[in-house]
C-alpha cells in the first residue's frame, strides 16, 4: 500500500492534535462558539472525518469483503482511543482545558459514524462475485 493515499488522513490527524491542545484562550472569539453544544459538533465531525480518510486507502485495496469489518473496526477503536487520550492530555498538559466525558462520547460518535459511512462505500463496491468492477449486475 502507497502512504501517499494516508496523507489526507495524517494531514488531518496532525491539525486535530494542534486544535485539541491549543489552550482554550488561544482560540479567536466568533459567535459560533456561543452556539450551545458547538464544541461538541466539532469533535463529532473531527473523529467522523479522521475515521473515514484513514478508512478510504482501505476501501480502495482489493481485499475480501470478510475482512473489511475487521480492518474498518481496528480503526475506529483506534481513533476512539486517540480521543480518550486526548482528552487526558487537554486535563493534565494544556492550559484553560479540561477533561470532559461528553466529548469522549461524541468523539466515539463521529467515529462510529464514519465506520457506517466507510463501510457502506466499501462494501457498495464489491459485486455479488466479489468484484469491484464497474458493472455489478
Amino acid at each position: 500500500m502507497r502512504i501517499i493515499y494516508f496523507t489526507p488522513a495524517i494531514i488531518w490527524f496532525i491539525i486535530s492534535v494542534i486544535l485539541l491542545t491549543l489552550p482554550a484562550n488561544d482560540f479567536p472569539h466568533s459567535s459560533l462558539f456561543d452556539l450551545p453544544y458547538f464544541d461538541k459538533a466539532v469533535h463529532l465531525e473531527m473523529f467522523f472525518l479522521l475515521t473515514v480518510l484513514f478508512g478510504y486507502p482501505f476501501a480502495k485495496l482489493p481485499i475480501k469483503p470478510s475482512a473489511i469489518p475487521t480492518v474498518f473496526n481496528r480503526i475506529t477503536l483506534y481513533i476512539i482511543l486517540y480521543g480518550i487520550i486526548m482528552e487526558f492530555v487537554q486535563k493534565f498538559f494544556t492550559a484553560g482545558r479540561s477533561f470532559d466525558v461528553i466529548d469522549i462520547l461524541f468523539d466515539a460518535v463521529g467515529s462510529f459514524s464514519g465506520l457506517l459511512a466507510i463501510r457502506q462505500y466499501a462494501l457498495k463496491k464489491i459485486g455479488p462475485n466479489e468484484n469491484r468492477g464497474r458493472n455489478q449486475n
